[in-house]
């Protein structure tokens, strides 16, 4: 399942015992060799959707993945966001010598406390979304409107629910409610879940909090079943 280098079973085990920041911390180092990073192609589909910006806010940036995207996009500044120490370092280390000029900075925060104010051109979100427990998801997008200018866009990758009959429905059901087990049994609460914020839901958050949306799907060749969310503040 993952890259020689990537973590062993033991040190999986151990990042689903700890907590949500804790197992990133552990992971960080051999985070870039499991099949979690969010993939190349997604990344590089994306681009075009985003343009040329002044200022790109990523989100729960892990290892700089989109931020080694982002970057020859950006003018100004890419600022990465991440409650995890260790990936931040891990970042820092990784994208030391990232192609593009933008000025590069990683904010060690909980993303629901962020205090950006109409800073940036664009905010994105890769991989992350499902961290978010569905009571924080509004508090989410309205932390996003905040820091994003009028006209910015949330830019980042969801899919519609698997159809009822479909085994990719019932394990991804099957690790959310594991995931929900666990957190009874087992403190500190370890939180990640794969159908907690899909289309059309994610949707309609974005649209009640003034929003306006975009679906487009099918924009990566290699993965059809996603779909790029544009979701803009209006001017």
């Amino acid at each position: 399942m993952f890259h020689p280098k990537g973590p062993t079973f033991l040190e999986l085990a151990r990042q689903a015992l700890s907590s949500t920041e804790r197992g990133y911390d552990l992971l960080a180092g051999k985070f870039d060799y499991t099949p979690f990073r969010t993939p190349g192609p997604v990344l590089e589909a994306s681009a075009p959707f985003i343009g040329r910006v002044d200022r790109a806010l990523d989100l729960c940036c892990g290892t700089g993945a989109a931020i080694e995207m982002l970057r020859p996009l950006c003018r100004e500044r890419v600022v990465g966001v991440d409650f995890s120490l260790g990936m931040l370092e891990e970042a820092r280390r990784r994208l030391a010598s990232a192609g593009g000029d933008a000025e590069l900075r990683f904010v060690h925060r909980d993303v629901l406390e962020m205090e950006d104010e109409a800073e940036h051109d664009v905010v994105t979100c890769f991989g992350a979304c499902g961290h978010f427990l569905r009571r924080d998801q509004p508090r989410l997008i309205d932390r996003v409107y905040r820091a994003l200018r009028p006209g910015g866009r949330f830019v980042f990758a969801s899919a519609y629910l698997p159809k009822p009959w479909s085994w990719k429905l019932w394990l991804a059901a099957l690790f959310d409610v594991s995931i929900v087990v666990r957190n009874v049994l087992w403190r500190p609460p370890f939180h990640m879940y794969y159908l907690g914020f899909l289309l059309p839901r994610a949707r309609r958050l974005l649209e009640a909090r003034g929003f306006e949306v975009e679906e487009h799907m099918g924009f990566c060749a290699s993965y059809p079943r996603l779909c790029l969310v544009v979701a803009t503040r209006p001017e």
